[in-house]
């Protein structure tokens, strides 16, 4: 039998193994990595047993594609210069017998229905050969892990694939890097430090410390590309979470950085390199508070496929450990991954990029890293890397419920109280273990987390389609507190934490969520009148408490009616702030605008009936003398206000934004 042709089974070599397959490596003999079978398992005769420890491809499927693509490339350009060569004969052939011929011989008949047929059949294998060369680009990987191509200025490399699927519009063009005022450095890096690094310690903060001192020295040292992208990504970051306007000094200072660092892009993020994941996560830091330039959800994407092909998504055996700083630092690393991937997963309503179950990574040490001050510089104190250790926890717990409710098809839970009861209890209790010192601003970014977890988890989703009055006054409280605190951060004088454009996101979703809850139960909600609590199985968690009303300075006698109506307007307040700062939050608060129209003017009549009311009873009491002792609507405590007998008025509906009779 003749051998078969090497386009249809091409015999192909990896250039440089990526590891050894699991004979060879259990034997302690060199694999040349030959597909779909080593030199070594092939002598042995064990074929079948050939596998690669990291093969990401299924067997038979060859891992070099480019040669593969160019001999199917080959193949088809040769069958397509049979096929023109064909048509050609065969329209010569036509073109022999003239139409007006009408004692056409039956053989010619018959070989132009053949060579119909030919062309017909000719034109399926064609259509069937292109379409399989189209799919197999569906295969080709971009790995994480090779190294098979350096940076020319003609190739494809990774930077330039990553920059080129996740720039929304490019940066502006910037002149030859070069560092700001030292001093101006170290503000932004000491911004950045207490605001982002303690959250997401991602690299070493000495290694970030001696990268900036070494720029500096303006000497003749080597500076590796990847030094030189953090600390530009550094300084980028710190300066853009500090804008409160686009355009003004922050944000162009953060766009002239980021635009330097691309410089470095190639080197930084070159692949199967730990740096490699380290860039991403600061390039994805960067898309959180510059939207416009680039897209955070799928650059969290690549970083999560750089994690998975590098293996940091499972702890290496304790045995092979001999330096447990690294490995802290590589746990760091994995969980910084995994706390912005569900993070940007969550207010995307998007699955992620990994689930919990091919996840085992034990969580960092809590002693954090100590802040060891530069000799060119004032950054010195120490900073805790607990708050960090605290996210990772809280985005954990998260996982657990939004896997389990939004990405675990649309069957009912047979229990969904006890369940998000359980839920529920469990945030609660790590939010009562936040330890005392922490810094003001992480505890109430926490607070907010917190709040936007509860509703999230309480809300209906496709396992939970039916809430209670109970949950519906959670969400109530909880989205109002959320929407109070954030309209306070947004307008305070300084950025006390790391807010980006997600929580746009997260107010657009929390305002939503509001509204709804007042749609379905406007006069229950609005009365304060309070609900029999669900009970849930017999050992399940208890309910979750209401939360405590924030109520604003001066405000103390506001009744549930005026809370709404002031709620909705902040909305629109914040999102008009935030506008400033970021285009697309200008869109989501004219959206919001149409969405609650109908309900702000339906409340403001109901206020309007109400202050009448209040008002024509304060002159008949004036009129005859007495004095009400309590006003209509006013409550104690969240109670139901207190009975009053009124001769001729009916106090329900006048808690209710009715008139009086």
């Amino acid at each position: 039998m003749p051998r078969a042709s090497f386009s249809h089974n091409p015999l192909l070599r990896v250039s440089r193994p990526v590891s050894a397959c699991s004979r060879c490596r259990a034997a302690k003999v060199k694999c040349d990595g030959k597909l779909p079978a080593c030199t070594a398992c092939e002598k042995a005769g064990r074929v079948n047993e050939c596998s690669a420890a990291n093969d990401q491809f299924a067997r038979g499927k060859e891992r070099s594609y480019v040669a593969a693509l160019e001999l199917r490339i080959e193949k088809l350009e040769k069958r397509l210069q049979f096929a023109k060569s064909r048509k050609a004969s065969v329209a010569l052939h036509d073109s022999d017998a003239s139409p007006f011929n009408l004692q056409m011989d039956r053989r010619d008949s018959l070989a132009a229905i053949r060579a119909a047929i030919h062309r017909k059949a000719a034109r399926k294998r064609e259509n069937s050969d292109v379409n399989s060369l189209v799919s197999d680009f569906g295969f080709l990987s971009v790995n994480a892990t090779t190294r098979d191509f350096e940076p020319t200025a003609s190739n494809m490399t990774f930077a330039r694939l990553v920059l080129a699927a996740t720039t929304n519009d490019a940066l502006p063009e910037s002149p030859e890097a070069r560092l700001p005022p030292r001093q101006t450095a170290h503000s932004i890096v000491q911004h950045y430090m207490n605001t982002i690094y303690s959250l997401f310690p991602c690299f070493s903060e000495t290694g970030l410390l001696t990268a900036l001192d070494d720029l500096y020295q303006q000497d003749d040292r080597v500076i590796k590309d990847s030094d030189c992208w953090m600390v530009y990504m550094v300084l980028a970051i710190g300066s853009t979470a500090q804008s409160r306007q686009k355009g003004d000094e922050h944000y162009l200072n953060g766009m002239e950085f980021a635009s330097r660092a691309m410089s470095f892009a190639d080197g930084a993020l070159a692949p199967g390199y730990v740096t490699q994941i380290q860039s991403l996560l600061l390039l994805t830091q960067y898309a959180m508070v510059d939207p416009a330039h680039f897209d955070s959800w799928h650059l969290i994407g690549f970083t999560a496929r750089a994690i998975v092909d590098l293996g940091f998504h499972q702890d290496p055996p304790m045995s092979s450990v001999s330096d447990k700083a690294a490995l802290d630092m590589r746990r760091k690393i994995f969980y910084c991954v995994y706390a912005l991937d569900r993070a940007i997963s969550m207010v995307h309503a998007r699955t992620f990029s990994f689930t919990d179950d091919t996840v085992n990574v034990a969580f960092p040490h809590a002693s954090g890293l100590g802040r060891k001050g530069s000799i060119a510089g004032p950054i010195a104190g120490p900073q805790s890397a607990d708050p960090a250790l605290l996210l990772f926890q809280l985005r954990r717990a998260q996982s657990h419920w939004y896997q389990e409710l939004y990405q675990s098809g649309s069957t009912p839970l047979q229990d969904p109280i006890s369940y998000i009861w359980n839920m529920c209890l469990d945030m609660r209790e790590w939010a009562e273990s936040l330890p005392p010192t922490l810094p003001p601003g992480i505890r109430q970014l926490f607070e907010q987390e917190l709040r936007y977890s509860y509703v999230y988890c309480i809300a209906p989703s496709a396992r939970v389609p039916q809430i209670t009055d109970y949950n519906r006054i959670l969400i109530f409280e909880h989205s109002m507190a959320y929407l109070d605190t954030i309209h306070e951060i947004a307008h305070g004088s300084q950025n006390p934490g790391f807010y980006t454009y997600h929580d746009v996101l997260r107010i657009y979703f929390m305002a939503n969520q509001f509204l709804a809850v007042l749609r379905d139960a406007e006069d229950m909600l609005l009365s304060g009148v309070p609900v029999p609590i669900p009970i849930p199985r017999p050992g399940a968690a208890p309910a979750p408490p209401l939360p405590r009303r924030l109520q604003p300075q001066g405000l103390t006698g506001e009744d549930n009616l005026e809370r709404s109506l002031r709620c909705l307007d902040r909305v629109s307040q914040t999102l008009g702030t935030y506008g400033d700062r970021w285009e697309d939050a200008a869109m989501w608060k004219e959206s919001f605008g149409r969405i609650s129209e109908e309900v702000v003017e339906r409340l403001s009549r109901r206020k309007q009936a109400r202050d009448a009311a209040r008002e024509q009873h304060q002159m008949q009491y004036q009129n005859g003398g007495m004095q009400p002792q309590q006003a209509p609507g006013q409550m104690h405590g969240g109670q139901q206000p207190q009975e009053m007998r009124w001769v001729g008025v009916d106090v329900a509906q006048m808690m209710r934004g009715g008139l009086p009779q």
